[in-house]
C-alpha cells in the first residue's frame, strides 16, 4: 500500500529533498575554487604573472582524481548501497573544506602553501568524483519513470544554487573585506561558510532511506559482485554515450559558465568585483532554466532536446564570447545569460540521460567510467586551456570556438542514440 509522503517507488519526499539539495553543499565547495581563483591565485601563489594560471591547473590536477574516486565510490553505491557511498564522500568533502579554511598564505609558508592546497584539492576532487553520479543514480532510481527528467534535473538545479552560494560569497567577500584582509584572512570565510553546509548535509543524509533500485537488486541477488568489471563487460556503448553527453555538458558549464569571471578579469574589460556579480545573474538564469529542460525532456524525450541544445553550443558560444570582449557591460551580461541558459539545458538533460544509458546493477559504476570521465577532460582541463589560448592568442572568441568544436564532435554520437526517456518512442525504462 502507498503510504502518505512516499513515491510510488519508495522514498519519501524528505528523501528525495536531501538527496536533490544536498548537491548545493558539493558545487559550493568545489566551484568556490574556480570562482575564487584570482584571490586564492594571489594568496597562495603570489603575484606573478603565471599565478592565476598556475591556480587554473591546480583546479585541473584536482580534476584527474574525480575519475579514481568515482570508481572508489562507484564500487561502493553498486555494492552496499547508495546511501552508504553518499555518506562518506560528503564526510570527506567537509574535512577538505575545513582544512582549507585552516590553511597557511604564501606570505606565511612560501611555495608550501600552494602545494598543500593543491593537495586538499585532490582530496576534494577525490569525494567529488562519486557525489554527483551517486545523487544522480539516486534520483533517477526513484522517480516516477515519466518525471524523471524533471526530478533528476533538480541535482543540476540544486548544484546551480551551490554555484550561485559559491559565486555570491565570492562577490561579497571581494566586496566587504579591505583588499589587505581579504588576502590576509579573508578568503578563509567562504570555506569556513562550505563547512559548517557540509556538515549539515552529513546529519541529513544519515536519515535517507536507501534507493529501490539497490533493494530490488539486494531482494533478488543481483547486486554485482565486482561492479566495474560488470558494467565494462556489459555496457561499453552506454559508457561511450554517457562520456559524450557528459563532455558537451562539462565544457559548456566549466568554460561557459565558471570560466567567465577569470575570463573577463584577464582582458580587463570589467573589475573583479563586477565580474563575479555578473556571474551570480548567470547562475540564477541556470537555476531557472533547469527545472523547465528537464520537463520538457519528459515531454518530447531526451534526444530530440539534446539535439537542439548541441546545436546551440556549436552556433553561440564564439557569438558571446566576442559580446562579452566588448567591454560593455551589458553586452557581457547578456552573452554570460545565453551561455548560461544553454549550459544549464544541457546539464538538465544530462542528468537522466546518462543514468539511463545502464540498468541499476553497476549504474553508478557506468557513471564514473562515462560521465565523470568526460569531465576530467572537458571540465576540469578546459579552463586551463582555455586561458593558456586567450594568453597566446590574445583572441577573445577562443573559449567559445572551444565549446563549439566539442558540440560538433558529440553531434554525430547523440543523432546515433536511441531514446531513452521511458514513455517516448523507442524509450525503456531501464531496471
Amino acid at each position: 500500500m502507498h503510504r502518505p509522503g512516499e513515491s510510488r517507488h519508495g522514498i519519501s519526499r524528505g528523501s528525495t529533498t536531501i538527496a536533490a539539495f544536498s548537491t548545493i553543499v558539493e558545487w559550493y565547495d568545489f566551484t568556490l575554487y574556480l570562482y575564487f581563483s584570482t584571490v586564492l591565485a594571489r594568496v597562495f601563489f603570489g603575484n606573478g604573472p603565471a599565478s592565476l594560471a598556475t591556480a587554473l591547473a591546480g583546479f585541473a590536477v584536482a580534476y584527474l582524481m574525480r575519475p579514481l574516486g568515482a570508481v572508489f565510490f562507484g564500487h561502493i553505491g553498486d555494492r552496499y548501497g547508495r546511501r552508504h557511498m553518499l555518506l562518506l564522500s560528503v564526510a570527506l568533502i567537509t574535512i577538505a573544506t575545513l582544512l582549507t579554511a585552516l590553511l597557511p598564505t604564501h606570505a606565511q609558508a612560501g611555495s608550501a602553501a600552494g602545494w598543500m592546497l593543491l593537495l586538499l584539492r585532490c582530496v576534494m576532487g577525490f569525494a567529488v568524483g562519486g557525489e554527483y553520479s551517486g545523487v544522480v543514480a539516486y534520483l533517477l532510481e526513484g522517480a516516477s519513470p515519466r518525471r524523471r527528467g524533471l526530478i533528476t534535473s533538480s541535482a543540476a538545479a540544486a548544484s546551480e544554487v551551490g554555484a550561485l552560494l559559491a559565486v555570491g560569497a565570492s562577490a561579497l567577500t571581494v566586496n566587504m573585506v579591505d583588499p589587505a584582509e581579504l588576502e590576509s584572512w579573508g578568503w578563509r570565510i567562504p570555506f569556513l561558510v562550505g563547512t559548517a553546509l557540509a556538515t549539515s548535509v552529513w546529519i541529513a543524509r544519515t536519515v535517507m532511506q536507501e534507493s529501490p533500485d539497490f533493494e530490488r537488486q539486494r531482494d533478488g541477488g543481483t547486486i554485482p559482485s565486482s561492479p566495474l568489471r560488470h558494467t565494462l563487460a556489459r555496457h561499453r556503448v552506454g559508457i561511450a554515450r554517457s562520456f559524450a553527453i557528459s563532455a558537451l555538458g562539462s565544457i559548456t558549464y566549466y568554460v561557459g559558465i565558471t570560466y567567465i569571471p577569470a575570463f573577463l578579469a584577464s582582458i580587463g574589460k570589467i573589475d573583479e568585483s563586477s565580474s563575479l556579480w555578473l556571474a551570480t545573474i548567470a547562475a540564477v538564469a541556470v537555476i531557472l532554466v533547469t527545472p523547465l529542460f528537464g520537463a520538457l525532456s519528459d515531454r518530447l524525450g531526451r534526444k530530440p532536446v539534446l539535439l537542439a541544445l548541441c546545436g546551440c553550443s556549436a552556433i553561440l558560444p564564439a557569438t558571446m564570447f566576442s559580446l562579452m570582449s566588448g567591454g560593455s557591460s551589458t553586452l557581457a551580461l547578456s552573452g554570460a545569460i545565453v551561455l548560461a541558459c544553454v549550459a544549464g539545458g544541457v546539464s538538465a538533460v544530462g542528468a537522466a540521460a546518462t543514468a539511463e544509458q545502464f540498468p541499476g546493477e553497476g549504474r553508478v559504476s557506468g557513471l564514473a567510467l562515462g560521465a565523470t570521465g568526460a569531465t576530467v577532460i572537458f571540465g576540469g582541463l578546459t579552463p586551463y586551456v582555455a586561458q593558456r589560448l586567450l594568453e597566446y592568442s590574445g583572441v577573445a572568441i577562443i573559449p567559445g570556438v572551444m565549446i563549439a568544436a566539442v558540440a560538433l564532435a558529440v553531434l554525430p554520437i547523440l543523432l546515433l542514440m536511441p531514446e531513452t526517456a521511458p514513455g517516448r518512442r523507442g524509450g525503456r525504462s531501464p531496471r
